[in-house]
């Protein structure tokens, strides 16, 4: 699939009525291993994986950094892949526009709770910059209202949902919501966004992929999570290893 063909799979996915499960990536071998697995229908990265992995806090990656691992894992797959971009760095459209210059078809940008009319405008030069590149690339565009917001949920809410509303009618293909984690709270969103509108973070507590899926999200991934179950698994072989442990015979070869 070239570029327009894999954006426009990505497009469907998200509309289709089943829930699109991402498990989120960092590198080319983690790519492949879930690539490989039948179910994968498209490939999410984890910025905050990738700049971990390039010893970078969240959020204080390169934006070269970024592109660079990216693209190395768009040249491990032959699915959609979706790259988790930050903030979108100091130029978002020129960010997205570099982006599909390396085969990603879908992003996630982040608010991060920047000014409402500035952080409308960045979806909106996103979202035209992909529309020149004549690709219908997948913006999944992210609101930290719950996330990074103060005081209780019943007012981090409705800031949500006003700019979710916004970001759609901006042009994203998607809002993103981390933190959106119980029943009553997806209900609200839907009925104001829309069916297929929202994406989620599947963290501990939260709902089951089929319960989103019965109220109207669109996709679910799982960001750093599914590192730290990779390095956790890693730490708990090497204090076996420094103990009196063995490799397990039965591992397989997956690298």
């Amino acid at each position: 699939m070239n570029t327009v063909e894999k954006a426009t799979t990505l497009r469907d996915l998200h509309q289709a009525p089943e829930i699109l499960r991402v498990v989120n990536v960092w590198d080319a071998i983690s790519a492949k291993v879930v690539a490989d697995l039948p179910e994968t229908r498209a490939i999410a990265t984890a910025g905050h994986s990738i700049a971990a992995s390039h010893g970078y806090p969240d959020g204080g990656m390169p934006l070269q950094v970024a592109l660079d691992a990216v693209e190395i894992i768009v040249g491990a797959t032959e699915l959609p892949v979706s790259a988790d971009l930050d903030d979108g760095y100091a130029d978002p459209a020129e960010t997205i526009r570099r982006a599909i210059g390396i085969g990603v078809v879908g992003a996630n940008v982040e608010d991060r709770l920047k000014p409402f009319d500035e952080s409308v405008a960045n979806v909106r030069a996103m979202v035209a910059a992909a529309e020149a590149e004549g690709v219908p690339f997948q913006l999944n565009a992210r609101t930290d209202a719950i996330a990074r917001g103060t005081g209780p949920l019943s007012e981090r809410l409705p800031e949500a949902i006003k700019r979710g509303k916004a970001f759609l009618e901006a042009g994203a293909s998607l809002v993103f919501i981390p933190g959106l984690m119980d029943r009553d709270s997806v209900e609200q969103v839907v009925a104001e966004l829309g069916r297929n509108t929202v994406s989620v973070i599947g963290l501990p507590g939260a709902l089951t992929a089929a319960e989103y899926e019965a109220l109207g999200i669109a996709r679910i991934s799982y960001g750093p999570l599914t590192q730290r179950v990779a390095l956790l698994a890693l730490q708990d072989l090497a204090k076996d290893l420094y103990g009196s442990g063995v490799i397990p015979a039965d591992l397989p070869a997956l690298n």
